[in-house]
């Protein structure tokens, strides 16, 4: 989908509800980092000996690192991997990733976020990752729109995406909210179901190698191709949601 017109939002919707709050994944989503992400999964998963494609990233973001390499660890090596071995192998991930440069923030985050604000509603951040660098950027990035007690991380749940329980921590940290009171803004498949799990209003942001389909199949009510895109529309899809 390569353009959302006013006309075509118009018919994007979901009834029931009544925008409090935002939630807005990480990676993907406020900051251009997926192709690092899939660089740094490859390396590290090759070293265990277990075959991981860019793909693979895209299709497997949001869930929680460790959750991914149980899984895959099971699949292709026949293995049953403990939390803390699952933890060990993820911290390599991590350092490879840590070692590219710095991932840039997508363009048309700032001003969403500034319409957001001004339009009265509150703001939040659930991710998947684990990794306190770059939490520690995601206060540093926003701290003009959401505080640390804002922000919900992979240490914040037992059950990562796909399942609800990331964006229904969301919505309690935020203010606790209902889940008809929150928008998700995702760019994974996960996420997005997740998104819609919880009972969200759910946006789909396409900014990676992916088909719409696969983002709409999971639950997404809407898909832009970027987030400049939905900065763009932003007053227009709070508009046609309030007169659901």
């Amino acid at each position: 989908m390569t353009s959302q017109s006013q006309q075509d939002i118009s018919s994007f919707g979901k009834t029931g509800v009544s925008p409090k709050v935002v939630l807005f994944d990480m990676d993907g989503v406020l900051y251009d980092s997926m192709p690092n992400h899939g660089v740094a999964w490859q390396r590290a998963m090759k070293e265990f000996g277990i075959h991981f494609t860019l793909e693979d990233s895209y299709a497997t973001e949001g869930a929680r690192g460790v959750d991914t390499i149980r899984k895959y660890a099971k699949a292709q090596l026949g293995k049953e991997l403990s939390e803390e071995e699952a933890q060990q192998m993820y911290d390599v991930k991590a350092r490879y990733f840590h070692e590219m440069p710095e991932a840039k923030v997508f363009d048309g985050v700032i001003d969403l976020m500034q319409k957001i604000k001004a339009s009265g509603l509150k703001i939040g951040i659930v991710t998947g990752s684990a990794q306190l660098p770059l939490i520690e950027r995601v206060t540093r990035d926003f701290g003009e729109f959401v505080t640390k007690d804002q922000i919900t991380t992979a240490y914040d749940v037992k059950r990562g995406k796909p399942n609800p329980d990331p964006y229904l921590m969301g919505l309690k940290k935020a203010g606790n909210y209902a889940p008809a009171e929150g928008i998700v803004v995702e760019n994974a498949p996960l996420g997005v179901h997740a998104g819609a799990a919880a009972g969200c209003y759910t946006v789909a942001i396409n900014s990676g190698p992916l088909a719409d389909s696969v983002l709409l199949n999971e639950g997404a009510n809407i898909l832009f191709p970027t987030i400049r895109a939905f900065a763009d529309n932003w007053e227009c899809v709070l508009e046609n949601l309030s007169k659901r």
